[in-house]
């Protein structure tokens, strides 16, 4: 697809070694289920910059796929903006290709009028749609532009370090920024300093973030809070506000009732590409691997079998479950399990914290995942 990147770049070297992963003997038929817990990816740091692209998920999506409300003005002028930002990111020769290679120093660029855009506003607006669409729209060739979460960037930083981390985004002419997290000051600082260096290289960006579930109907909190923690950079960012019905105001969705251990383990052994694993070791496993590899984690995985889902221990399992789930999401892998609802995931207190956010939107992926897998399990 034009302006797109596999997300197969470089991955060949990491899922050929999973026992039971594609390339390895024998046929899906007469192979047993395969297993998160038995994997441990190493990722070069290529692949983690290579796959700073839109999830698969937001592969065809464009400004014309998108539907604004007649009802919601501010949804078709954030579509005019984006695409008129767009067009001014055209390309400038080669500067970026020999940044991003090492090849001598580019002229500064000059920026002309806001070189960030944030897209403010509640959840289930397009905010996401919108924000790969302008990635999409951007006239540069793909490895001149990344795309990801807030964590993603993170992640980033932790596997490159500060330093080769600008070096490596500074040749790009786009970054954005999906979900800035708000709620955890260091990040926020972290994330800040780096975009400052970014803007200093004439790097564009555009990001994202949604209202806490407990702060909707505050008007444009998001925006005023998102401008105040990004601090001296806030003068570079256009703030658009889009507005539209947000479905956290009917509460969580409800999730569909779990599956008998039975039928999941028979569901994982006739599905081809299935893995299977016990909920509990699961959790234990994803704190033996770093979140930048939770993507490689599931490399060939076509659908995920969890036996045993329970409420997870404490707030840190959490956060590496809310990753995964991201993760999943993002490659539309089904989720098929057994023992709790996902709407039970989470305790009350975790659900009242500062990471509420993060809780709601797994709670919430989990479940679109887990009805993708309904179909799976009809016939057992």
């Amino acid at each position: 697809m034009e302006g797109s990147v596999p997300r197969a770049v470089a991955w060949g070297t990491v899922s050929s070694s999973f026992p039971g992963s594609p390339g390895s003997s024998g046929s899906p038929s007469d192979a047993a289920p395969l297993s998160l817990c038995a994997r441990e990816p190493h990722v070069p740091a290529d692949r983690l910059v290579a796959e700073m692209v839109p999830p698969p998920r937001f592969d065809a999506v464009r400004f014309g796929t998108y539907i604004p409300d007649p009802n919601q003005p501010s949804q078709t002028e954030a579509v005019r903006v984006l695409e008129g930002f767009a067009a001014g990111l055209g390309t400038a020769g080669d500067s970026g290709r020999r940044r991003l290679f090492g090849f001598g120093r580019p002229a500064k660029k000059t920026p002309s009028g806001p070189r960030g855009v944030y897209l403010d506003g509640g959840y289930g607006v397009g905010k996401t749609h919108l924000l790969a669409s302008l990635w999409h729209a951007t006239p540069a060739e793909p490895a001149l532009k990344a795309f990801g979460t807030f964590v993603e960037l993170t992640n980033l930083v932790g596997a490159l370090g500060f330093q080769q981390t600008v070096q490596t985004l500074s040749g790009h002419r786009l970054l954005c920024i999906d979900e800035f997290e708000l709620d955890d000051p260091g990040d926020t600082v972290l994330v800040s300093t780096l975009l400052g260096k970014l803007v200093e290289a004439g790097v564009a960006l555009a990001a994202t973030s949604n209202t806490l579930p407990g702060r909707l109907g505050e008007g444009r909190f998001a925006a005023a809070d998102f401008l105040r923690e990004i601090q001296g950079l806030s003068a570079h960012f256009r703030a658009l506000r889009i507005d539209g019905e947000d479905y956290r105001h009917r509460g969580l969705p409800e999730a569909p009732p779990p599956y008998s251990e039975d039928v999941v383990a028979k569901t994982a052994h006739a599905t081809e590409g299935a893995s299977l694993d016990a909920f509990p070791d699961l959790l234990e496993h994803l704190a033996k691997v770093h979140p930048s590899r939770y993507g490689a984690l599931t490399d060939g995985i076509r659908t995920v079998c969890l036996t045993g889902v329970r409420p997870v221990p404490d707030q840190s399992t959490a956060l590496r479950l809310v990753v995964l789930a991201d993760r999943l999401y993002d490659r539309e892998v089904p989720v098929l399990a057994s023992g709790l609802p996902f709407d039970q995931l989470f305790s009350e207190e975790m659900l009242k914290g500062g990471y509420r956010k993060k809780y709601f939107r797994a709670i919430s992926r989990l479940t679109a995942l887990a009805r993708d897998a309904g179909r799976l399990a009809e016939d057992r």
